[in-house]
Parts: structure tokens; sequence; C-alpha cells
């Protein structure tokens, strides 16, 4: 019997769905952004253009990729999780019983404990934030090579989380390059008997917004586009939107050359990322074509769009991820899926090629070679806390519903007629979407965001952020920092 096919899966942080060149009509004036290797992916496999990611948060968005199940069935819907919550069964488990040599590198971001091995067989173990020296495999690979004096090796947060800045390490000791370095050194060393699943994970594009060089000088301030701003702009905004400004230290007023500067730093990341991909990609060799090969992202980024930065929205530039599948014979070369995908596809699709044909997790996921070749209609939906602050979205590709629990209030979009989502329709326009969402939560036995007769929302208390502009900002230093300080 002839052994299954290797499973790839390439996954960044925060990468908007559109910082592809290939799939991207560049903003007036701005620079046609440096993807070549990702721009071959979807020359030879098929993009999945209006992909969502289930939570627009690092943690459920990641949970719900790994175990395929949406973050209200897995109680998980912000970074935190409660003190019982225990991982359910993971996609490198299941793929594990059918024999696959599975490995992760990167960050993953698992809770309770990330440095859990959530079913891989072994991790190079790297997470964002601060670690003492020697605490996870990519701050002892600092030590090794004399680098343990540096505290922030992604970059410095709290006050300068959202300031570009230079990369306090070279280039070759990059956390950047080091996913690449892990992911080759496993594909040389692996056992090939077995099929493999690989996730190589990639800290960046996500803030602090640092490049070493000379990656940060392909993209410059001056020769990008702004972020896009109108007027009514705030309209848009949620309480989310207010409290992310705030605790981002970008809540005090708009500073048009640092939002570009911001964007520059960004595409460098995203281009740097690409070219550590293309390392990946040749490692494969003889592999590749026998190697189902998925990138993408666990959410996207404001970016100075409707005047907002961070994540925690469910308008497109951060709801909206990339998603490219590659495995001929299964996906269409160059071919763009326009029907709506999700991140709880990628549990299916690779229980799929891997012969597994045991009940999915979730009604909600599908195989995208099936989504890619039959394009059935379907709604995907996303969601973000809960109990009061909660924000649900759905969408059938062609319109958007969205609901905010803090705001108690809703937005409807024709993405169709207006993809950049400026003008809110009424929302007489998408009740089927509402429909189902709330049919969503009854049939999953989640009662919390329905009413008492379970027909429409609940009506929470609404929400504001303190009006003291120094209140609510988010400090992420290392407690032991300050210790050095007499």
């Amino acid at each position: 019997m002839s052994k299954p096919p290797n499973i790839l899966l390439l996954m960044t942080d925060q990468q908007r769905y559109d910082t592809i060149a290939a799939l991207t009509k560049p903003r007036e004036h701005d620079p046609v952004i440096k993807t070549p290797a990702l721009d071959r992916l979807c020359a030879q496999g098929t993009a999945f253009t209006r992909c969502y990611t289930p939570a627009p948060v690092c943690v459920p968005a990641r949970a719900a990729l790994a175990t395929g199940l949406a973050p209200h069935v897995a109680n998980l819907t912000d970074n935190a999780a409660a003190g019982d919550y225990r991982p359910p069964q993971s996609i490198m488990q299941r793929l594990a019983q059918r024999g696959y040599q599975t490995h992760g590198v990167g960050k993953m971001h698992f809770v309770p404990d990330n440095q859990n091995l959530w079913g891989f067989e072994a991790r190079d173990r790297s997470e964002e934030g601060h670690y003492r020296p020697k605490e996870d495999d990519y701050t002892a690979f600092l030590c090794d090579h004399g680098f343990d004096h540096v505290d922030d090796p992604h970059g410095v947060r709290s006050e300068f989380y959202y300031l570009p800045q230079p990369s306090q390490l070279p280039e070759r000791l990059h956390h950047t390059r080091w996913v690449a370095d892990r992911s080759i050194a496993f594909l040389k060393g692996r056992d090939a008997k077995r099929p493999f699943f690989l996730w190589s994970s990639w800290i960046k594009p996500h803030p602090p917004f640092e490049l070493p060089t000379p990656w940060n000088k392909l993209y410059r301030a001056h020769k990008m586009a702004p972020p896009l701003r109108f007027e009514g702009q705030e309209e848009f905004w949620t309480y989310w939107n207010h409290a992310q400004n705030r605790y981002k230290w970008r809540g005090a007023g708009y500073d048009p050359l640092l939002m570009r500067a911001m964007r520059a730093a960004y595409f460098g990341s995203i281009s740097y990322i690409d070219a550590q991909i293309g390392r990946v990609l040749e490692a494969l060799g003889d592999q590749l074509d026998n190697t189902l090969i998925l990138f993408t992202s666990d959410h996207g980024e404001l970016l100075g769009d409707y005047g907002c930065v961070g994540k925690r929205d469910m308008l497109d530039a951060a709801a909206r991820v990339p998603l490219i599948a590659r495995l001929p014979g299964r996906f269409a070369a160059g071919q763009q899926c326009h029907r709506p995908a999700s991140l709880l596809d990628i549990f299916p699709t690779c229980a799929a090629v891997a012969g597994d044909q045991g009940p999915m997790p979730s009604p909600e996921g599908m195989d995208l070679a099936t989504l890619a070749k039959e394009r059935p209609e379907r709604v995907v939906f996303s969601q973000y806390q809960e109990r009061g602050y909660g924000l649900h979205m759905a969408t059938d590709g062609r319109r958007k519903y969205i609901h905010s629990e803090p705001d108690r209030k809703d937005w409807s979009f024709d993405l169709s007629a207006d993809p950049l989502e400026t003008r809110p329709q009424p929302s007489s326009t998408t009740p089927h979407l509402k429909a189902a969402l709330l049919a969503r939560y009854r049939r999953d036995g989640c009662a919390t965001p329905l009413n008492d007769a379970g027909d429409d929302w609940r009506d929470f208390p609404r929400r504001a952020i303190p009006a003291d502009a120094d209140v609510g900002l988010l400090f992420q230093d290392a407690p032991w920092l300050q210790d050095r300080i007499d």
C-alpha cells in the first residue's frame, strides 16, 4: 500500500487577506507587495479568496484550526481559557493514528499550557512574549549564539507595541529565519518510512513591527499608501475598536506618517516570511508533489483602516485571511474559489488526504477539495468573546452580518457592491444571516448570546471604555526586567 500524501501547514500570525501579490490589486500609490513563493503556490494550487477566521484573535482561531471545533463549542472565545479547560482531540492526534509523524515549529499559542504537545510527537517550541533565557527552544538558541542579553527577541511591546523598530538580532538569528531553519532540519531528518505532518508557524507579521536589516528597508513609509479612512468611519467602531486603539497606544490621534511606516514594516515582515517559505518548499525536494501544502493565517490586522489597529473586529481587514491549498490531482493549478471558507475546513481537509473517514468534529467544516470543485452555497461564522462582550459574524460571501453585544448594535454589508465595507446596509438585507447565526447557537446548545425564547439576541448592558485616555493602556513587560533597575 502506498503512503498517503505528506501535509505541510504553513501559518503566519495576523496576516491580512490582501497581502499576496498574485491575489491582490494594490491600493492606489501602494507598491506591489513582493511574495514570489506565495505567488507560486497560487499558480500551482487553489486560492480560497474568501476565507474567514472562526475567531479574530490568536488562541481561539488556532484552537479551532487544530481541533475543528468552533470557539463557542470548545468554550474558547478569547486568548484566555477557563481553569478547567481540556484541549479536545487535535488533527495531530488523528493523523498520528493514521501513522503520520507529526511535528510543530514555532508559535502554537496552545492553552492552558503553551508548552503542551497537543498531539505532536515533537515540537521546536517558540512563543511570542517574554521568556527567560532557555525557557523555550528559540531563546535557548539565542543564548547558544551569544545573544542571551536580548530581552525582547520579538520586539519591544508596551509603549512600543505598534511603533516600527529595528530588530535587536542579526538576520541569521531572527525568529522568522529560525522557523524555516528548524522546519528544514525536520524535513532532512524525518522518518522517511512514514508520511509527515509539519506545522510551521511564524510569529510575524504580528506586532511589534520589528525587522532585521536589510528587510527593514524593503518598503519605505513615504511610498506606502495611507490606510483606508473616510468621513463617518467611527460609525463602524465597536466597543472593541475603542478598547484596542486605547490599549495598543494608538488612541490619542492620527499620525499619517506613522501609519504608513507601520504598513511598510508590516509589508516587510510578510516579504521576509515569504522568502523563508520559499526555502522550506525547496527543501521538500522530490516530495513536493506528494505533499498537501496549506498556507494561511489566524486572523488579519486593521493596520489603520477605519482609524483602527489590531484584530478583534469582524470587518474583512481583521476577520478575513489568506488560504491556499496545493496538491496536484486534488487542487487545480491557478484556480480561485470565491465561496466562503473557514479555518475549520483545515481539519477535514487534512483528514481526507490522510484517508481518515471517521466522524468530523463539527458540521461546519468542509474538505476544501469539495468546496473548490462543487462550490456549494454555504454560510461561515466568526465569534470573539461572549457574555456581554461578544462579537458575532456570518457571511455567505456576498453579504455579511455583524452583531456586537456590548454595543447592542448590528451592521450589514453588501460585499459584492461594497468590497471595502464602507457603506453599511439596512439589517433587512441580511435576515438569513442573522437567522443562521441564531440557529447555529441553538443547534449547539449555546444559550449565552440568545434571549430566553432563543429567537433573538440577549440584551446585555451597553459598555464603554473610560474617558481618561491613560486608563486601559496595555503593558506587556516581563516582570523580572524591572528588577535590574535599582
